[in-house]
């Protein structure tokens, strides 16, 4: 049995209500424990939940400083940008700020293996999206990242 921080868990995700959640639920036997406890606490976050969430992500394209996990897990995350040339860093930039005014959030994606071309297109795509689309869309893109996230707490990453 694993008992975890509730700083630890908020490196996975910065709502409290998920932290709060996930924490009660511990300690736990596995990795596939903790991932049944995060789905179940995702699932009931509110849109207030998943805006506070959203707050700690940094935009694609723009690298996070600071030294903690979660910044490092950031950077790791969007190593696919990290070699994009600069025409496509300000179409990201642009796209970023047209998403912000659009659904008054950052643009969140699951940026784990992807190149910086397809996270733009993935964003001018979703700049189509209607509100109600699109927040079911950051949904599933949070819980991939909080996924991917609690495996690298568990394993120690």
């Amino acid at each position: 049995m694993r008992e975890l921080s509730r700083e630890d868990l908020r490196s996975c995700c910065a709502s409290a209500r998920w932290v709060e959640a996930v924490a009660a639920r511990g300690p736990f036997r596995d990795l596939d424990g903790l991932r049944r406890a995060s789905e179940s606490a995702l699932a009931a976050l509110t849109w207030e939940d998943v805006l506070e969430a959203l707050a700690a992500h940094p935009r694609i394209g723009e690298r996070p400083g600071g030294g903690g996990r979660e910044a490092a897990w950031s950077r790791a995350e969007q190593s696919g940008t990290a070699e994009a040339g600069r025409d496509v860093l300000g179409a990201l930039r642009e796209g970023n700020a047209a998403y912000e005014s659009r659904f008054g959030h950052v643009y969140l994606v699951c940026a784990t293996g992807r190149e910086a071309g397809e996270l733009l297109t993935l964003l001018r795509d979703r700049l189509g999206n209607d509100e109600e689309t699109e927040r079911k869309v950051v949904g599933d893109e949070l819980s991939k990242i909080v996924a991917l996230r609690l495996a690298k707490l568990w394993e120690g990453r």
